[in-house]
C-alpha cells in the first residue's frame, strides 16, 4: 500500500498552452495538498525538465502551436528506461483519447475540468506509477538474490504474478468504488457527491439537500412479523427478508420509485425524486399493488402466511445526504409523516392513500372511500383504499 504522503510528494509537471488552463490545474492540485508542481506552457521544454526532474506524473495537452502532445510523447519515450511513460492526457475530443493511450499515455483527463475527476485520476495513477517504481526497485533485488542464491525460475515467474495482480488492482480500484457508490445513493445524488470538495480535501461540508414540491412517499410494514420472526433462526429470518425486499427492489426499479430505505420489517420508497416525475402518484400507486401480489406470491412459494399493510401520500419533502461516511439519501416533512400514518393506521392486506394522492389518480385505478381517521399529531385525515386496477 502506497503511503499518502508519498503522493502528495511526487513530482508533478503541467504542460498545456493557455495559462489559464495551467493556473487552474496548479489550484486544484496545490488544494488537494500536492506542493512539488511545477508547468510550462512550451511543449518543447517538457523534454528537457523531465530529464532534469524526473517526474512521476505529467499532465499534457494535446492540443498545442508548434509541437502536439502526441509528438511529445514520443520524445519522452526516449528518455524513459524503464518503458513506463507516466502521462495523463488533457484533451475534449473523444477520439484522442484511445489515439492518446495506444501512444503510450496511461490515462486521460476531460476537458473542460471536473474537479473530482482531475483528483481521482491524478491519485490513481500516481498510485499506479509509484507501485511500478517499487515494483522495479523489489525486481532488481530479486534479481540480485536470485544470482546469489540461484533460486529456480518458477520462483520468478510467481513473483510476477503477484506484481501484475496489484497493478491490476489498482487500476480497477476506481470502477469498483463508483460501483459501490451507485449502490448506496440515487445516480444523480451519487454524482454530486463525487464533486464535494470536503470528501477530497480538508474544507468546511458541502450540504446535498433539495426541496421537491410534489412527490408520493409509500411505506409498507410486515403486519406482526415481529410475532412471527421469533421462532426463526437468524439466518432464516434475514433469508425471508431479503427475499421479499429484493422483490419489492425490482418492482421500484420497473416503476420508477426510489428505494429510501429499510427499518426493520419497514420498507420506504418516494416517487418523483431525485429526478421529478409528473405522474408520481400512480406510479406509487402501482408499485403497492404489485408488492401485495408480489407478497402472495411468496407465500404460496413459501407456505407462509405473512401480511402487508401499505400507506401513501402526496406532498413536498426536503430530501438531502447526511453524514461524511456511510452515507443515507433520506426524506424529512410532514409528508412522510403522514404517510408514515397511512400506513401504520390502515388496513391489513391494503393500500390506504390521502385525499391528495386519490386527486392525482385516476384511470386504470379502482378506489373506495374509507372515511376519517384521527392521526396522531397530525389530525383528521380523509382517507381512501386503493382495490385495484380497471
Amino acid at each position: 500500500m502506497i503511503d499518502a504522503s508519498n503522493i502528495l510528494a511526487a513530482r508533478i509537471l503541467v504542460v498545456d498552452d493557455l495559462e489559464a488552463n495551467v493556473l487552474l490545474l496548479e489550484q486544484m492540485l496545490r488544494g488537494a495538498g500536492y506542493v512539488r508542481i511545477d508547468s510550462t506552457v512550451d511543449p518543447h521544454a517538457v523534454l528537457a525538465l523531465h530529464r532534469k526532474n524526473h517526474y512521476d506524473l505529467i499532465l499534457l495537452d494535446l492540443q498545442m502551436p508548434g509541437m502536439d502532445g502526441f509528438e511529445v510523447m514520443e520524445r519522452l519515450k526516449a528518455v524513459e528506461t524503464d518503458s513506463y511513460l507516466p502521462v495523463i492526457v488533457i484533451t475534449a475530443q473523444p477520439d484522442h483519447k484511445l489515439r492518446a493511450l495506444r501512444a503510450g499515455a496511461k490515462d486521460f483527463v476531460s476537458k473542460p475540468f471536473d474537479l473530482a475527476e482531475v483528483l481521482m485520476r491524478v491519485r490513481n495513477m500516481l498510485e499506479v506509477r509509484l507501485l511500478h517504481g517499487e515494483s522495479l526497485q523489489y525486481g532488481k533485488e530479486l534479481e540480485r538474490k536470485v544470482h546469489e542464491l540461484e533460486a529456480s525460475r518458477e520462483t520468478i515467474v510467481h513473483q510476477s504474478h503477484e506484481l501484475r495482480r496489484l497493478y491490476e488492482k489498482l487500476v480497477c480500484e476506481q470502477q469498483v468504488t463508483e460501483r459501490l457508490l451507485l449502490n448506496v445513493l440515487p445516480s444523480p445524488i451519487a454524482e454530486r457527491l463525487k464533486r464535494r470538495s470536503d470528501l477530497i480535501a480538508a474544507a468546511p461540508p458541502e450540504i446535498i439537500a433539495d426541496k421537491f414540491q410534489d412527490v408520493s412517499v409509500l411505506f409498507a410494514d410486515l403486519v406482526q412479523f415481529t410475532r412471527f420472526s421469533p421462532s426463526m433462526s437468524p439466518e432464516r429470518l434475514v433469508a425471508v427478508l431479503n427475499e421479499i425486499f429484493a422483490d419489492f427492489d425490482n418492482i421500484a426499479d420497473s416503476r420508477g420509485l426510489e428505494k429510501i430505505k429499510t427499518i426493520g420489517d419497514a420498507y420506504m420508497a418516494a416517487a418523483g425524486l431525485p429526478v421529478p416525475a409528473d405522474d408520481h402518484a400512480a406510479r406509487a400507486a402501482h408499485m403497492a399493488l404489485d408488492m401485495l401480489e408480489s407478497l402472495d406470491q411468496f407465500n404460496q412459494r413459501s407456505g407462509y402466511n405473512l401480511q402487508l399493510r401499505v400507506g401513501i401520500h402526496s406532498g413536498a419533502v426536503v430530501a438531502g445526504v447526511i453524514g461524511r461516511r456511510k452515507f443515507i439519501y433520506d426524506l424529512w416533512g410532514d409528508t412522510v409523516n403522514i404517510a408514515s400514518r397511512m400506513e401504520s393506521q390502515g388496513v391489513v392486506g391494503r393500500v390506504q392513500v390521502t385525499d391528495a394522492t386519490r386527486q392525482q389518480l385516476g384511470d386504470p385505478f379502482l378506489l373506495e372511500e374509507h372515511g376519517l381517521i384521527a392521526a396522531k399529531g397530525i389530525g383528521d385525515l380523509h382517507t381512501w383504499l386503493l382495490v385495484g386496477r380497471t
